[in-house]
């Protein structure tokens, strides 16, 4: 196959850690050019140090680092305002001016074209609708990201996601035995990410778990924070070899594709090649 180029758009700082990484390294070890954009600096972010400026930077430098781990070409920040995590973005009164959700759509993903353009890119990389688990950033990183594939005339776009339906039946099954947080809603997932049914490409990334979890510890600051355990402290706890199984699969929609079609790889069933 011969190099290509893919955009990997995310909201913020350590969301290409979560969903994307073992795909990031995977073309970059191929010899295909990646490049990592993110919307905000991630600064509204739960962390040990106060929500601001200096975490803002913290969570860029760490964004740089993850990225030269898994051998991105460039790195990007449309430089919104980060959103915040409750839903909608919370107050309005309370968000930043320039605060990705309340940002122009069109105005927003003709930034994003523009480096979609410049990079002749073959791939661009959003979420799924429902922005994996809702967070108001990351329904616009899909909104933003459609759009931006439309202006720049980018021919695959992949919404990265999780297979929900195994994550149900573990969440459930699971409730059987351990006492969820009050606060914890395993009905929420019913809603969450994409069936199976809709899911064209399931990546092996098994030979990246090591860039994965490189990438993951990367983002220090996001493992600490907050009343309970971060996500990224308890994904870093799992033990390594069975951190090879559970995170050794990447999950994609691509849209323009018919029901059923099973995948391996981002540039399968490129038009004409």
């Amino acid at each position: 196959m011969p190099p290509r180029t893919a955009v990997f758009f995310h909201a913020h700082p350590d969301d290409e850690a979560l969903l994307t990484a073992g795909t990031m390294a995977m073309l970059a070890a191929e010899g295909h050019r990646v490049v990592l954009v993110v919307a905000t600096a991630g600064e509204r972010g739960l962390a040990e140090m106060e929500p601001g400026e200096a975490l803002g930077e913290t969570r860029l430098r760490e964004l740089y680092e993850s990225a030269a781990l898994l051998g991105c070409a460039r790195v990007e920040c449309l430089g919104y305002g980060d959103s915040g995590l409750s839903p909608k973005g919370g107050i309005a009164e309370e968000r930043p001016d320039n605060a990705f959700i309340d940002a122009d759509t069109e105005a927003a993903a003709k930034a994003l074209a523009a480096i979609l353009q410049e990079e002749e890119a073959d791939l661009l990389a959003i979420y799924d609708p429902a922005g994996g688990y809702g967070h108001p950033d990351h329904v616009q990183v899909h909104r933003v990201g459609k759009r931006a594939a439309r202006l720049a005339g980018t021919e695959i776009v992949l919404e990265a996601t999780v297979n929900r339906d195994p994550l149900l039946r573990l969440l459930r099954l699971a409730g059987r035995f351990y006492r969820f947080p009050p606060e914890f809603d395993v009905r929420t997932f019913e809603s969450a990410y994409s069936p199976g049914e809709t899911i064209t490409h399931r990546v092996n990334v098994r030979k990246y778990a090591r860039q994965k979890r490189a990438s993951m510890a990367a983002h220090a600051s996001q493992a600490s924070g907050g009343d309970s355990d971060r996500t990224l402290a308890v994904m870093l706890k799992v033990p390594r070899p069975l951190y090879r199984f559970v995170f050794g699969t990447e999950w994609y929609v691509r849209r323009d594709l018919p029901p059923g079609t099973r995948l391996t790889h981002p540039f399968e069933m490129m038009s004409g090649k």
